[in-house]
């Protein structure tokens, strides 16, 4: 990748909306070589897609928290596929150190976030759990 497919990327995870002819115009360049840019990006797996990014008129309701597990040995993988089932579970990490997987979890509520940590700490192989209550998001810089 070079400096231009950087410049690319940047552009489009500010706003995936972003047309190959606005981005051509502001890297005074081809609308075709941003075009093949992007579909070189997206044959190699560089972009495996577009999204949009919920603002917080969207957001500003739900309360998130992050939980550190620990769980029995090798049923990492067992557990981690009884979590996707839970729809609060938004991403599940596999970790190194004191826990073994870092969930980040959302609900409408507190009661309803206390009743998915009841659900997650109830799986099968799950030993340990630690909740973390997001407060405040200060900045987010992820793609």
């Amino acid at each position: 990748m070079d400096d231009l497919d950087q410049k690319i990327l940047s552009a489009l995870a500010t706003d995936s909306s972003t047309s190959t002819s606005r981005l051509a115009r502001r890297f005074k360049v081809a609308r075709s070589t941003v075009q093949a840019r992007l579909e070189r990006m997206e044959a190699n797996g560089t972009i495996a897609g577009y999204t949009i990014k919920l603002g917080d008129t969207a957001t500003v309701r739900r309360v998130r928290a992050t939980v550190l597990m620990q769980v029995d040995a090798r049923t990492t993988g067992p557990v981690a596929t009884r979590l996707k089932a839970i729809p609060e579970v938004e991403i599940v990490h596999t970790t190194s150190g004191r826990c073994d997987l870092i969930l980040q979890i959302a609900a409408d509520t507190t009661e309803a976030l206390d009743g998915v940590i009841e659900r997650i700490a109830a799986v099968d192989g799950v030993r340990d759990t630690e909740t973390l209550v997001h407060l405040a998001t200060k900045f987010d810089r992820a793609i």
